[in-house]
């Protein structure tokens, strides 16, 4: 039972007032307790946490020792021969550092040719996430700035000239940041949609038309190999990526990344219920059912390209589905089968 205490005033300095947080802390009879107790209307500050140790990158270390020993040893090659030429002939000498002298320009230029494309790709990377958090955020000035960087990447880009005039035209309006990424995004991206679309749906159907009639496995996995790379290349330069050798690898591994954190092959996919549903594989020969999975595969790859590759969010368009690249796929497999 609580003691009933009667109104009294008191200074804290008393000795007889005991100030503690504890509310579960004994009482002292013949003594005053004044628990301390927060505001709720204050926010919560969370304990800071102690950093994480940060390891050495040993890695980093070993493959740029690695590198630069390689790239001394060639350098060290190559001196010794072009000494080598000149100690034999002076035309023979001169010729060979004249060849290195090329190689060394040519190494130069495709170096910096691999660095643009892969700033390129980053800034396109770095353009789509803004736009997501322009999205979240609603703020003007961030959605024009998405805008008039959407607006640079596409003006290399003729068949988007009209576009980019009416775009042009709605800078100056007043529009919330969100409603003016969307507003880029069906100007800008939708007919570049429309192409990429096609350039899916078309390779999806050269998989499935040749590993449904080759007769070797490794046939197979080479072609599908190479219409990924072709995929993956012609919608970076569908965009505005324009990638090189590196960029490419790069571009690989985001879409790879992409398909994991995506589930792949997504059990929810439309077509796959109806292939599932209707047992469509199962009435189709071996080969063509194969032909099939492969094609609906390749689809797959190349809609996780388009999201990788695409410079602005889904937002204001719907994103394509393996439906709309495939769909006429699976419906020509299944009405070949039936006749």
């Amino acid at each position: 039972m609580n003691e009933q205490r009667r109104p009294a005033a008191f200074r804290l300095d008393d000795p007889d007032v005991v100030v503690t947080p504890d509310r579960d802390r004994a009482h002292v009879p013949g003594t005053v307790r004044v628990t301390l107790e927060g505001d709720p209307s204050l926010p919560t500050v969370p304990e800071p946490s102690l950093p994480r140790r940060r390891r050495f990158p040993w890695g980093k270390l070993f493959w740029s020792a690695t590198g630069g020993l390689v790239a001394l040893g060639i350098g060290l090659a190559v001196t010794q021969l072009i000494e080598d030429l000149f100690g034999r002939n002076a035309e023979l000498g001169i010729l060979g550092a004249t060849l290195a002298a090329v190689a060394a320009f040519a190494l130069l230029v495709i170096a910096s040719r691999e660095a643009a494309a892969l700033w390129r790709l980053a800034a396109i990377d770095k353009l789509r996430d803004r736009a997501l958090a322009t999205l979240t955020s609603d703020d003007h000035a961030a959605g024009h700035a998405v805008a008039r960087e959407v607006l640079a990447l596409a003006r290399g880009m003729p068949r988007l000239a009209r576009a980019r005039a009416g775009l042009e035209g709605h800078l100056d309006d007043i529009i919330d940041g969100a409603d003016l990424v969307r507003l880029a995004e069906r100007e800008l991206m939708s007919p570049l949609d429309l192409e990429a679309r096609r350039i899916v749906g078309n390779a999806a159907k050269r998989v499935s038309l040749v590993t449904a009639v080759s007769p070797r496995a490794l046939v197979d996995m080479l072609f599908v190999l190479a219409t990924a790379v072709t995929v993956v290349r012609r919608l970076a330069y569908l965009y505005g990526g324009r990638p090189g050798t590196l960029g490419m690898i790069r571009l690989f591994r985001h879409v790879l990344a992409h398909l994991a954190l995506t589930g792949g092959m997504a059990a929810s996919d439309s077509l796959i219920q109806q292939m599932l549903g209707h047992g469509i594989a199962a009435r189709l020969s071996v080969r063509l059912g194969e032909g099939v999975l492969n094609g609906m595969l390749t689809a797959r790859f190349g809609l996780a390209a388009i999201d990788v590759t695409r410079p602005l969010p889904f937002a204001a368009l719907p994103a394509p589905t393996i439906t709309d690249v495939a769909g006429n796929l699976i419906r020509r497999e299944e009405s070949s089968s039936e006749s």
